[in-house]
C-alpha cells in the first residue's frame, strides 16, 4: 500500500473510531435519561428516550456499512483488521444497550400511567443503575484510550452489578409474597432491573473487545481469573 493510500486508510479508520465513540456517548445519555425519567416520572422524557432509539439504530447501520466498505476497499490485516472486527461487535452491543434504555423508558411509562404504586422506591435499583452506567462509561473510555488495564477493571466490575440485581430480585419477591397486590408492579420493576443488568453485560463485552483490539487476545467466555491471566 502506497504512503498516500496508507494515510487515507488511517483517516478512514479514525473516522470510524470517532463515529462509534459518538454512538457510545448517545447510548450512555439514553440510559441515564431513562433512569432519570423513571425516578422523576416525567412522561415526556420517557418518550424522548424511546424516540431517540431510532438514531441509535441508524448509527448501527451506518457504522456497519462503513466497516464493510473499508474491508472491501482496503483489505486490512493484523491490528487494523482486529480493530474493524471488534468495532462490528461493539456497535452491536451499543445498539442493544440503546434497546435496553428504550425498554426501561417504556416500562417506566407503563408504571407511571398505571398509577396506584404500592412499592417503595428501591435504593438497590438506583445503585444497580449507577454501577451499570459507570461500567459503560469506563468501557467507552478504555476504548477511546486503548487502555487494557481499564478494560479489565470494567470486566471485574460486572460482579457488583449482578450482586445488586440479585438483591433487587430478593426484595421484590419478598414484597410479592407479603402483598399479592404488588405482583404486577414488582414484575415490571424486575424487567427494568434486568435491563439495567444487561447494560453491564454489554459494557463487559465492549471491554473484552478492547483487550482484543490492543492485545489480539479473545477473552470472551473465559472466567475472570483466566481473563486476568491472558
Amino acid at each position: 500500500m502506497s504512503e498516500h493510500l496508507s494515510k487515507q486508510f488511517d483517516v478512514e479508520l479514525e473516522n470510524i473510531r470517532s463515529r462509534i465513540l459518538q454512538m457510545g456517548s448517545l447510548v450512555e445519555r439514553q440510559v441515564l435519561a431513562a433512569i432519570e425519567a423513571l425516578n422523576t416520572g416525567v412522561l415526556a422524557e420517557m418518550q424522548q428516550v424511546i424516540d431517540r432509539d431510532e438514531q441509535v439504530d441508524a448509527d448501527e447501520v451506518a457504522i456497519d456499512e462503513e466497516c464493510m466498505l473499508l474491508i472491501a476497499r482496503r483489505q486490512p490485516t493484523a491490528g487494523d483488521l482486529r480493530l474493524i472486527l471488534a468495532i462490528l461487535r461493539i456497535v452491536t452491543d451499543l445498539e442493544r444497550i440503546g434497546d435496553k434504555a428504550a425498554k426501561i423508558a417504556g416500562m417506566a411509562q407503563a408504571l407511571h400511567l398505571a398509577g396506584d404504586q404500592r412499592l417503595p422506591r428501591l435504593s438497590d435499583l438506583h445503585h444497580c443503575a449507577r454501577l451499570a452506567t459507570a461500567m459503560l462509561r469506563d468501557a467507552l473510555d478504555a476504548l477511546a484510550r486503548g487502555d487494557v488495564d481499564a478494560a479489565r477493571r470494567v470486566i471485574g466490575a460486572d460482579q457488583a452489578v449482578d450482586t445488586a440485581f440479585n438483591a433487587i430480585l430478593r426484595q421484590l419477591v419478598t414484597y410479592m409474597m407479603e402483598d399479592p397486590r404488588t405482583i404486577t408492579e414488582a414484575l415490571e420493576i424486575i424487567w427494568i432491573a434486568k435491563a439495567i443488568e444487561r447494560v453491564g453485560d454489554h459494557a463487559t463485552n465492549i471491554a473484552e473487545d478492547v483487550v482484543f483490539i490492543v492485545n489480539g487476545i479473545d477473552i470472551r467466555h473465559t472466567s475472570a481469573q483466566q481473563a486476568d491471566e491472558a
